[in-house]
């Protein structure tokens, strides 16, 4: 493998890129989840954004998200990003991400969200403590219990991280610069091992999962978004603070609730 100052992030363009991230997909996720390759011609095309990432010749990485619009404002929905396995942990899927950033402010676009699953710990702390990303909505089983392995039986239910790509919170984030807590923050903790748990024991799993969804609903119709996640040996904990009290960031209303 190239070292990561190697890796080229660029616009992809033509089929045979296209279904260059379908292969990442398959090997990702395996072939219950995939986006045809043809989605991704009209995602460029109707504005959104195929972004790969290059070690020479080699696509090692993408990102893929489609345009939308809500009040009279553009915003990306970004629905993937991969990295092949041996990428991982090298920078990769934040060097695609900050491309994004930068694509999306070029072309006036303030506001990038995602979904994530509120288990994936790791992918949690990319969200919010490595990007600078908020949640303050939660969709139960947006897509349907599907047959993946990797949802394990359960519903997929999802937060939906908001990255206000100009905000100072981001800005701050993104230059290792710390910003203060809220005062009033609160905390959803979940087991450090909940993977192995939704493995071993689906049923065990599935009770964190509901305890976990209705207090992400609870704090969020009270108007609370998370802002961090934070390990605390065998438990991680979501910090939640007042929409109207993030350090760096003014929140539109959200039209979800």
């Amino acid at each position: 493998m190239s070292s990561r100052d190697a890796i080229e992030v660029r616009h992809c363009s033509g089929l045979a890129e296209y279904e260059e991230c379908v292969r990442i997909q398959r090997i990702t996720w395996g072939d219950d989840l995939i986006v045809p390759s043809g989605l991704s011609r009209i995602a460029q095309r109707t504005g959104g954004q195929v972004l790969g990432a290059f070690d020479g010749d080699r696509m090692v990485g993408f990102t893929l998200a489609f345009a939308g619009m809500r009040s009279g404002e553009p915003f990306l929905h970004s629905h993937q990003t991969a990295v092949l396995p041996e990428y991982r942990d090298s920078g990769v899927g934040r060097r695609l991400k900050l491309f994004q950033r930068q694509d999306a402010l070029k072309r006036g676009i303030k506001l990038v969200e995602w979904t994530f699953d509120p288990l994936e710990l790791k992918n949690a702390y990319f969200n919010l403590v490595r990007l600078g990303a908020v949640a303050r909505v939660l969709i139960p089983n947006c897509y349907g219990i599907t047959g993946s392995a990797l949802h394990a039986g359960l519903p997929t239910d999802r937060l939906v991280a908001e990255w206000w790509l100009d905000s100072v919170r981001v800005k701050s984030i993104l230059a290792d610069i710390a910003l203060p807590s809220g005062g009033s923050a609160l905390r959803i903790p979940l087991p450090s091992n909940i993977n192995e748990i939704k493995s071993a024991d689906p049923a065990d799993g599935a009770r964190i999962q509901t305890v976990a969804r209705e207090q992400f609903q609870k704090w969020f119709a009270a108007a609370y978004a998370a802002t961090a996640i934070e390990q605390l040996g065998d438990t991680t904990v979501y910090i939640l603070e007042p929409t109207n009290a993030i350090a760096g960031l003014s929140l539109p209303a959200s039209e979800e609730h």
